[in-house]
């Protein structure tokens, strides 16, 4: 142990180091548990890097997981109108020896029609069976967007489940892995090789906020809300992609389009980390709030149209050392909130003023 010593350094320099500390003593701990060459240090791995680790044979069982989602009326929509992300999945090209996981399936489907909200441990715990995943194994996620629904994937198997092994998002997804000129498959996937055991999965109920928490934070203000959805639809001056919801926002949160964080919509990667901390500060995050080991409950709660978007946010914290304890998900977000009578709704005014939706 090398003691570090912070009097000479401002605040800010001095979080620095301690989340350089926090990443050292997690990437040493993960390779006592794996052997050198298979680590995954952070939530993010590079095209290169997985590369390089499917055509070693070295290192623990490594799964790749597609996990594509399509947002119809949007940037981010499928290549042909019905096409979902199982679709283009099983008719590539994909990366080789990838599983599909589906977000829309592997989910609680809802009486309101919510898209893939969270599932029950025991729907997770056959789908992870069903895809071939035990506890230890290292799971690389990808989808076909650049950066878009693989973060929620991550989000579902790492965060609110707890999948005890190295999650980590392939940056820049397909696109990049197909620019770079690696391997791909076409035609039907091979079927994963489901585990002879189903194994117990806990859910970690902290890790999402259901409608009841937003309504008691209204009335408390405890948790800063942020909402990922682009700055028109927060506003209530452009039209959400799903019929039937209202528009703007929820009262007292705050804007963080998802789009800032990465390079580009569709096709990007994730910005580099000085850039995701100088934008998440930019639009009042509290990083150091979030680093501090002060306390164990969410000083953060995030949002977006579906809970979708929003995991690109978390993913972006996690990367910065943000502690997972300190933010939560909002899992019914704006398909939920926008879509109710009962939800009170802002809109931004022209001249930025905050004002109740007509």
């Amino acid at each position: 142990f090398v003691p570090v010593v912070f009097n000479s350094l401002s605040t800010s320099a001095a979080i620095g180091q301690l989340v350089a500390l926090r990443h050292r003593f997690l990437s040493d701990l993960i390779c006592i548990a794996f052997p050198a060459g298979s680590t995954m240090e952070t939530a993010l791995v590079s095209c290169e890097w997985l590369h390089q680790e499917v055509n070693s044979n070295a290192g623990e069982p490594l799964v790749i997981v597609e996990c594509t989602w399509y947002l119809p009326n949007s940037p981010f929509g499928p290549p042909s109108e019905s096409e979902k992300g199982v679709d283009s999945f099983q008719k590539g090209p994909r990366i080789p020896g990838a599983v599909f996981f589906d977000i829309d399936k592997v989910a609680t489907i809802t009486e309101d029609c919510q898209p893939h909200m969270l599932p029950s441990e025991d729907s997770f715990a056959t789908a992870m069976q069903s895809l071939g995943i035990k506890p230890m194994d290292r799971i690389v996620i990808y989808d076909r967007l650049g950066i878009f629904s693989a973060p929620r994937a991550w989000y579902t198997i790492k965060v609110a489940f707890g999948h005890p092994g190295p999650v980590a998002v392939l940056d820049g997804g397909l696109p990049k892995w197909t620019s770079s000129g690696y391997p791909l498959e076409d035609g039907l996937p091979v079927a994963a090789t489901q585990t002879s055991e189903l194994f117990k999965w806990e859910r970690n109920v902290a890790a999402s906020w259901a409608i009841e928490s937003v309504f008691e934070n209204l009335e408390t203000n405890r948790v800063l809300m942020f909402d990922a959805r682009s700055s028109g639809r927060f506003a209530g001056t452009a039209e959400e992609p799903r019929p039937g919801s209202r528009k703007g926002h929820i009262p007292g949160g705050k804007n963080m389009p998802f789009t800032e964080l990465v390079t580009a919509c569709p096709g990007g990667q994730m910005q580099p980390l000085e850039e995701l901390e100088r934008v998440l500060l930019s639009r009042g995050m509290p990083l150091g709030e979030l680093r501090s080991n002060a306390a164990d409950t969410a000083a953060v709660m995030l949002s977006c149209g579906s809970g979708l978007s929003a995991c690109v946010i978390a993913l972006a914290l996690d990367l910065v050392g943000a502690r997972r304890e300190r933010w939560a998900l909002y899992d019914g977000s704006w398909c939920e909130w926008g879509c109710r009578h009962d939800t009170p709704i802002m809109q931004t005014s022209e001249d930025g003023e905050e004002v109740p939706a007509p």
